[in-house]
């Protein structure tokens, strides 16, 4: 069992002020890691930083003992989409994106794999993984990694079976470099019951048969506002919602769970996150001493 200290536990803390105001918050709430925006995720038109603004952020970097840091792309990115001009959009605020994470020296991209709108979901599938493969040049020898967010599955998005994550990576794994980030909300009302120590093994168990354990790189953690298998995506504070606290028990003290980086998106985050870093740490930490 790794030291409860020494986890990688944090959130998505805001870039209001500067891309490294989101280090700051992150050292304020006891976080080892953070994920971020870096650009508005609701607007086609991205940021590019500035060279003051990249050496303030690889200095504050330095000093602030945070590690692993991950961005989430724009919401308005479908890069299956079967509609040509916002397949050409998202497309392009993707690079950018990856072209953003790379300037900061990131070391993974969460994305949402897209969505069918009407279309058949292997020609949806099949468009994603042609939009990844565009990257190839971009992302050679380059350290970061993009994570396949697992969805709840509202509407006709993709990622809410692991047979979806399973034929992306299987479709651009040796040519990028690729893995998926399971948020424990989507995976829940996707259907995968993760609320006790044996739900969880039988998860695990069917996603390394499925998609494989060496592809699993980061965790959303998010309690469930709706039951298992709603497929509705809203996220509630840890304990207080329809998975439950076991749930977070077991991320923490499970071997192959546990060293997983961990970001929590979960409501109320300004006022919630510093109890939520502790709460999880605590449990690692009192296993970590039995």
């Amino acid at each position: 069992m790794v030291d409860g200290e020494k986890l990688l536990i944090g959130a998505h803390t805001s870039t209001s002020g500067g891309v490294h105001k989101a280090l700051l918050k992150g050292q304020e709430i006891g976080a080892t890691t953070i994920q971020l925006f870096t650009s508005n995720q609701k607007q086609w038109n991205g940021r590019s930083f500035t060279e003051e603004e990249l050496t303030i952020w690889r200095d504050t970097l330095k000093d602030s003992g945070i590690s692993h840091i991950m961005s989430h792309d724009s919401y308005l990115i479908n890069l299956g989409s079967n509609k040509n001009d916002l397949l050409a959009k998202s497309r392009k605020a993707f690079r950018e994106e990856v072209e953003r994470c790379l300037a900061l020296g990131l070391t993974y991209m969460n994305f949402h794999p897209g969505a069918a709108t009407g279309d058949a979901e292997e020609n949806c599938l099949d468009r994603i993984v042609e939009s990844l493969l565009i990257l190839e040049p971009l992302l050679e020898n380059q350290p970061l990694r993009l994570l396949i967010e697992a969805t709840a599955g509202q509407g006709t998005t993709m990622g809410h079976r692991f047979e979806h994550l399973s034929y992306i990576v299987e479709g651009v794994k040796g040519k990028i470099p690729i893995g998926v980030c399971i948020d424990t909300c989507h995976i829940f009302a996707a259907g995968y019951d993760i609320r006790t120590e044996e739900g969880w093994e039988n998860v695990m168990e069917t996603f390394d048969q499925v998609v494989g354990w060496e592809h699993l790189y980061a965790f959303h953690v998010n309690d469930s506002q709706h039951g298992l298998g709603s497929r509705k995506d809203r996220h509630a504070n840890l304990g207080k919602g329809e998975i439950g606290i076991k749930c977070f028990e077991v991320m923490m003290t499970h071997p192959k769970l546990q060293s997983i980086p961990k970001y929590l998106e979960t409501p109320n985050g300004e006022l919630m996150w510093k109890d939520e870093i502790a709460m999880l740490r605590s449990f690692a930490y009192v296993s970590a001493k039995n």
